[in-house]
């Protein structure tokens, strides 16, 4: 199969080229006409898939369900929005409720699938600190334990690449430094830590920040928080949410300006919300959320934000239209940065020859035309 188009993204601009695709892989990418094309998008965009690294759930699934033919639609559902692979994020919950949904995602990643790539599972939790828990069940929170997170990682055959910490709580940083030596992300979030506390994290193997802004420490010009932690280390990768409802434009403008281009993250922490109506209530993690007119998630007994119904290409959107972040920041922050942070950018995040066949094709409004996994169209 060869799709060609005068909107190429390689080497960080659009060309006129056309790729060739066989099997899963891009065996060539050519000048525009070379051989004869079997889909020419015209001047319509087209980009690397997008990954998401840090999102529950969509169409009344959450991953701590552990229902496989949720996830299967989930996986099949969320190329409309140009998601190509992902990690579905797990919300604390008993060790029961975890090891079963861990066991979901390796049994449907083992079985097979349409669709977007399992790439991962992240966990979010139970390590986290009560004060900045957002909608995470306190019953459920624990102190860091590598005994423990050894079990789950066994339990989920390898499979968890991230997971969320509050790395102040981690006694001599025992489980920040197992992650590492494994090749596991440790994302410092949920948590109270100084900006100082978060440095000596980051020296113990900590290398990235959940959902920046939100779930901790602010920045004040006296007390610098985690937040001024994530703006100044540029070299630290931070997740950002950029629904503008839990960042305001000019937050998520700062904090582009403020990381290095390959360590800025666009996430979604979509919930099982996405996908339905505004009113429509469901349970997440133990708490009822309920859709308000934005298109966010709030707990209902406190009014809190609970988390996002954001599709990734209207995050793009948003990030380049709204918040005024250049194209290239933007787009490297839901391709080959998160495919670096979790190791997978020698396939992923790309369109060059040899990568995986992860393609998406964008309207001028951002809407998704097509969108092709491993070579396979979905839309």
């Amino acid at each position: 199969m060869i799709i060609q188009s005068k909107k190429v993204w390689l080497a960080g601009q659009f060309h006129p080229a056309q790729l060739e695709v066989e099997g899963n892989k891009i065996i060539a990418v050519l000048n525009y006409g070379t051989k004869e094309a079997d889909k020419d998008y015209g001047d319509k965009r087209i980009v690397p898939g997008f990954i998401d690294v840090h999102c529950h759930g969509a169409y009344g699934f959450d991953t701590n369900d552990a229902h496989p033919e949720g996830l299967r639609k989930w996986l099949k559902n969320v190329t409309s929005e140009g998601v190509t692979g992902l990690l579905p994020t797990t919300i604390t919950q008993s060790k029961e409720v975890l090891t079963n949904a861990i066991k979901n995602v390796v049994n449907v990643y083992n079985e097979g699938y349409e669709g977007a790539e399992i790439l991962g599972i992240h966990f979010e939790g139970p390590y986290l600190d009560m004060k900045y828990k957002g909608a995470q069940p306190e019953q459920h929170i624990l102190k860091p334990d590598v005994e423990q997170f050894k079990e789950y990682q066994e339990a989920a055959e390898g499979l968890i690449k991230i997971v969320t910490l509050a790395t102040e709580h981690d006694e001599n940083f025992e489980l920040t430094k197992y992650l590492a030596s494994t090749n596991v992300v440790a994302s410092i979030g949920h948590s109270s830590a100084t900006i100082e506390e978060a440095l000596m994290a980051i020296a113990n193997g900590a290398q990235s920040m959940t959902h920046v802004y939100n779930g901790m420490t602010p920045f004040n010009h006296r007390e610098n928080g985690l937040v001024g932690a994530a703006l100044r280390f540029k070299d630290v990768y931070g997740e950002i949410i950029c629904d503008l409802n839990h960042s305001t434009p000019n937050a998520v403008n700062i904090f582009y300006k403020s990381k290095n281009d390959e360590k800025a993250v666009m996430i979604s922490d979509g919930l099982m919300a996405k996908g339905f109506k505004v009113g429509d209530k469901f349970m997440f993690g133990g708490n009822e959320i309920e859709i308000y007119p934005d298109g966010s998630a709030h707990l209902t007994s406190s009014k809190s934000l609970a988390g996002s119904t954001m599709k990734m290409n209207e995050g793009l959107r948003n990030v380049v239209e709204i918040a005024e972040v250049p194209f290239a920041k933007a787009l490297n922050s839901c391709t080959i940065n998160p495919a670096t942070l979790i190791g997978v950018d020698d396939r992923k995040g790309r369109l060059y020859e040899g990568y995986d066949a992860d393609i998406v094709v964008l309207d001028d409004d951002y809407s998704v035309i097509q969108t092709y996994c491993n070579g396979v169209a979905q839309l």
